[in-house]
């Protein structure tokens, strides 16, 4: 089979949601190819603790590609303790400007209870409006579903888990098996 003609890896929807004092990130557990579903419990969401430092990440696109890019935001973070943005800015820089890394094919929501920011293999590092951030194949409905509850009195998880839900309704490779993890702003 030529490689043209692979169907290629689909299927993921996070989003991270920040709102009094707490960020969550969720991602649902859909992995497909092509029109198949190949799982529908990965765990695409994780918590890193580099130096005792606590970071959610949530990563849409190819997982080898993406854990790639988790190790070496750790290693940022070591390198830079405490520092999410620095350490978000020199895994960009390194992304953008590397040959081996400019092939990787991912992108991460990453915070630490404070900040919330979106890594692309484009160089980005972007810090949401509306303190909503949404990635993958269903992140636009996540990202539309949220924005439209954030004025309600549900929470940051609340908010996240009922966007996921409308995601996985519209969004065929986006399920409703997710992975949740908060974390709290800090003082």
């Amino acid at each position: 089979m030529d490689t043209n003609e692979f169907p290629g890896w689909h299927g993921t929807t996070i989003i991270g949601v920040k709102k009094d004092g707490e960020v969550v990130i969720a991602g649902d557990g859909q992995v497909s190819l092509g029109q198949t579903v190949i799982k529908g419990t990965a765990r695409k969401v994780r918590r890193l603790s580099p130096g005792g430092y606590d970071v959610v990440a949530g990563f849409a696109g190819s997982t080898a590609d993406a854990f790639t890019l988790l190790e070496r935001l750790e290693a940022k973070l070591e390198a830079t303790p405490g520092q999410l943005a620095r350490a978000s800015v020199e895994l960009a820089k390194d992304w953008r400007t590397d040959k081996y890394l400019q092939k990787l094919e991912a992108m991460l929501i990453v915070t630490d209870g404070t900040e919330l920011f979106v890594i692309t293999g484009a160089g980005d590092v972007l810090e949401p409006e509306h303190n909503v951030a949404a990635i993958g194949s269903g992140g636009n409905f996540a990202l539309a579903a949220a924005r439209g509850l954030m004025d309600s009195d549900r929470n940051a998880e609340q908010i996240a888990r009922d966007a996921m839900a409308i995601a996985a309704d519209i969004c065929v490779y986006t399920n409703g098996k997710l992975t949740v993890e908060a974390i709290k702003e800090k003082s």
